[in-house]
């Protein structure tokens, strides 16, 4: 099993990684913690128990360090976690830093089940490729295992047929809604036809990232509208 640490502050962004890491096999939630300083302290205790942390899913925008920091900090453990970034920043420079801090992969929030399977997925792949021990691998062997980080990224972010930007659109506008919206409200927003709105909107419930529930409004005719879980 893969024991995972996830660093998120939002506790309802956190219980949906918890939720998503459970429909994956393979891995287990080491701990769910919403600060620099617990993830530090999970991850020590971790491995001085000699049941370290393998992968850590670090949320950047902590209250009490930057997550690039907390990314310096545990990689001075030994072992090392992996990490992977999940977070809302889109600033280059940041994700530069991530990367140059040892995360193997960056997601953005929003996202849908489908992209966050798939980053853990790939990252199973790429641990599985490793040769076992400590022993240096062959050039070969290592471009095997990073190729596992790479594949399939794009085409398994959105649903098939469709383009990942549009899905990160409908995806905000849903989840910057108080009261959720309906597939005609996306439409207008982004500007999309209905059916369009209607078929992402539809993928996201199935992916669990969103929720239907039914208007009738004053005039008495059902609307679906979705809201972000």
């Amino acid at each position: 099993m893969i024991k995972v640490l996830i660093v998120e502050d939002e506790e309802l962004i956190a219980d949906a990684h918890r939720t998503y890491l459970q429909r994956l096999q393979g891995f287990s939630i080491a701990a769910v913690v919403h600060t620099a300083r617990d993830a530090m302290r999970s991850a020590s205790e971790a491995a001085a128990s000699e049941t370290p942390i393998d992968l850590v899913l670090l949320d950047i925008g902590l209250p009490d360090a930057n997550g690039i920091a907390l990314a310096s900090a545990l990689s001075g453990l030994r072992p090392a976690p992996d990490i992977i970034v999940i977070t809302s920043e889109r600033d280059l420079e940041m994700v530069r830093a991530a990367v140059g801090h040892g995360a193997l992969a960056y997601l953005l929030k929003p996202f849908t089940f489908s992209a966050f399977r798939d980053r853990l997925e790939r990252y199973q792949r790429y641990r599985d490729a490793l040769p076992a021990g400590l022993d240096a691998a062959s050039q070969a062997e290592i471009d095997r295992a990073l190729a596992q980080l790479r594949v399939g990224a794009d085409r398994a972010a959105a649903p098939k047929g469709s383009a990942p930007g549009t899905n990160d659109e409908i995806a905000r506008v849903v989840r910057d809604s108080t009261d959720g919206v309906s597939a005609d409200e996306v439409a207008k927003r982004i500007g999309v036809s209905r059916v369009t709105a209607w078929r992402y909107l539809e993928r996201l419930a199935e992916d669990g990232v969103v929720r239907r529930h039914t208007d009738y409004g004053k005039t008495g005719r059902p609307k679906t509208r979705y809201q972000w879980r």
